[in-house]
């Protein structure tokens, strides 16, 4: 990426993990659980979400690494599920929130890509056209890595937690105590190179529709 795709990644990198923490936290929210309002998290604002290390530093270093794909993190919402007016109703739809959230701002820059490459943005002018679709186009794609990046099944990936919600709750704390080695696991599977193959086609499907392609 030339030196104007990265300034216009940073923000787009930026909003999908702020927001996909935001969607996490409300429908906590919805569900029962007030601890993210309680904390100040509960706000589109993106300075109680950024995490220095996963929202700047890390995305800033695959952007100058030249990686093809993006992602990034933000400060965990916190939450409490027992306080769910449904512990395993709300489990599942918290732990969905943040993917639904990626997918759909994925589709709104898709839609609003396809609307700018038809011609019904070029009011806009072209100075201000080409920075958009970089925008739209960098938003596809980092809202995708994020969702399905998430869907996998290892702790504490949203995935897993997902897939905890439908099992008894005396099965819950085996998924708690693997999340400490979950990362390892994740980190492993993605410098190997092997996590890369499971989720790149699914990426890349959805990348292409989104956007038309």
């Amino acid at each position: 990426m030339n030196l104007q795709e990265m300034i216009i990644a940073i923000p787009a990198i930026m909003m999908a993990v702020i927001l996909h923490e935001y969607a996490h936290g409300w429908v906590a929210y919805k569900m029962g659980d007030s601890t993210a309002k309680e904390y100040g998290r509960l706000t589109i604002n993106p300075i109680p979400h950024i995490d220095p290390l996963g929202t700047i530093i890390f995305p800033a270093i695959l952007l100058l690494l030249g990686s093809p794909i993006l992602f990034g993190w933000a400060k965990p919402v916190p939450i409490n599920p027992f306080r769910f007016r449904d512990l395993r109703v709300g489990t599942f739809f918290v732990s969905i929130a943040g993917v639904s959230m990626n997918l759909a701002l994925a589709f709104l820059f898709g839609l609003l890509f396809r609307l700018s490459h038809g011609g019904y943005l070029d009011f806009l002018g072209s100075a201000v056209l080409e920075p958009l679709e970089i925008f739209f186009v960098k938003s596809v794609m980092i809202n995708t890595v994020l969702a399905v990046f998430n869907m996998v099944p290892i702790p504490p990936l949203d995935g897993s937690r997902a897939i905890m919600s439908f099992f008894s709750l005396k099965h819950w704390e085996l998924f708690y105590r693997f999340e400490m080695y979950g990362f390892l696991v994740i980190m492993v599977l993605l410098f190997t190179g092997i996590l890369q193959k499971i989720i790149a086609p699914p990426i890349l499907f959805l990348y292409s529709l989104f956007l038309g392609l």
